[in-house]
């Protein structure tokens, strides 16, 4: 694995289904400086999702006004709605001394590491299989079949691009994958 001389951001990418909230979450009970990057969306809030919290939430012609701007790092249309992450944002963090965990998609994930290489790590979280991903996403029950099948063709795309991130952990043992990504966060840079 490739080491940053200065790692305060720690992006992670996943199919959906992949168990990546769940590790960022039990990540943040251990290590306690770390704080959400909160990226910017135009889907609706899901209950318990809060503004400025969970997301910023904007409306479409927010984000496109700001995209115009180049107030974003990146962003990406999904399913229909934008995500993307605000520059100044990771900006006032860095400046601040915090370091910051990101919860966003591959392709967001390069153009991170490209704005800020020497503070970069990025982690991909795994599924062990195609197989054990869609039974995951068919128990959350969250989806329809149409969206199943896109999820499940996004994630080949995913899977083929960790080969460009400095860790891949696969997530077939939640408490393993947990004390990996620790291990990661916690390293000392050489």
């Amino acid at each position: 694995m490739a080491t940053r001389q200065n790692t305060s951001l720690f992006v992670f990418s996943a199919p959906s289904g992949a168990g990546k909230t769940t590790i960022i979450k039990a990540l943040r009970e251990q290590v306690a400086d770390l704080e959400f990057s909160i990226s910017a969306t135009t889907r609706s809030p899901r209950p318990g999702e809060e503004h400025g919290v969970s997301y910023f939430f904007l409306s479409r012609e927010e984000f496109e006004r700001r995209i115009a701007a180049g107030d974003l790092i990146e962003y990406e249309e999904i399913f229909g709605n934008y995500y993307g992450t605000l520059k100044s944002e990771v900006s006032k963090a860095i400046e601040s001394g915090k370091r910051l965990i990101f919860d966003i998609d591959v392709k967001g994930a390069l153009s991170v590491r490209k704005a800020f290489p020497e503070q970069t790590r990025l982690i991909f979280i795994k599924p062990p299989s195609l197989e054990i991903l869609s039974q995951r996403l068919q128990s959350r029950r969250t989806e329809s079949e149409d969206q199943l099948a896109k999820r499940l063709q996004r994630a080949e795309m995913e899977i083929a691009e960790s080969s460009k991130f400095d860790a891949v952990i696969v997530n077939d043992n939640l408490d393993e994958a947990v004390g990996n990504v620790v291990e990661l966060c916690l390293q000392k840079e050489s």
